[in-house]
């Protein structure tokens, strides 16, 4: 299945995976330097014990981490089911264009969010994964192909493409707004997608954006 792959997401698949295993053999603490971290607003309480702030580069370095074997597992299989037809349709530039859209999005959200948790008081924990880029992947394959027939794993409930997106879409801004499942960056979530569906528009030349412009690819 590798070999079947297009290079581009054959590339971020094997780019994760061995981030990951140098992690386990390394030590978790040896990459906190690219964990994407609130931005330290002279709160010293929330960034005691010499823990790290904000760095610039640490809106991409994060979605290349990952917390578990199971929070891998679950990005790279959506990165394979929805990034691999992504890319046949795109093209390769156009389509690494558009992940690390999404991965930079989803970190200026969390970024955003996390701060101001952090000024209100919270603790300073940073962010890691690549659910920001996949939940963007997730957008387009909906908007692109809405009435394609897609499973969801847990639990196995066949839907359309669109349909999912929406579903996935309404439960993590519930769960964001209401703080329930802590430990998961649902508003990165819901940043991936808001970037992936603005780029999506601005190629398109749709509002909020100018005029029509032409398509980047035939089945776009």
């Amino acid at each position: 299945m590798l070999a079947k792959l297009p290079p581009v997401t054959k590339a971020l698949l094997i780019a994760n995976v061995g981030m990951f295993l140098l992690q386990s053999l390394l030590g978790i603490d040896r990459f906190y330097p690219l964990m994407l971290w609130p931005m330290d607003l002279g709160t010293p309480a929330a960034f005691a014990g010499g823990a790290w702030s904000f760095q610039p580069w640490q809106l991409l370095t994060y979605g290349f981490l990952h917390g578990g074997l199971a929070h891998l597992l679950f990005n790279m299989l959506a990165l394979v089911m929805f990034g691999a037809q992504l890319e046949y349709t795109w093209g390769d530039r156009r389509f690494l264009m558009f992940f690390l859209t999404c991965v930079l999005g989803a970190g200026l959200v969390q970024l955003v969010v996390g701060t101001l948790s952090v000024s209100g008081g919270g603790g300073a924990y940073p962010t890691l994964g690549a659910s920001g880029g996949v939940f963007g992947l997730l957008l387009a394959y909906g908007m692109l192909f809405p009435n394609q027939r897609v499973m969801l794993l847990i639990p196995p409930i066949p839907m359309k493409a669109r349909t999912l997106v929406i579903v996935f879409g309404v439960i993590s801004l519930l769960l964001g707004v209401t703080g329930t499942a802590a430990g998961i960056a649902h508003f990165a979530h819901l940043g991936g997608m808001l970037f992936g569906w603005l780029l999506i528009r601005y190629w398109r030349g749709q509002p909020p954006f100018g005029r029509k412009r032409p398509p980047p690819g035939r089945h776009f």
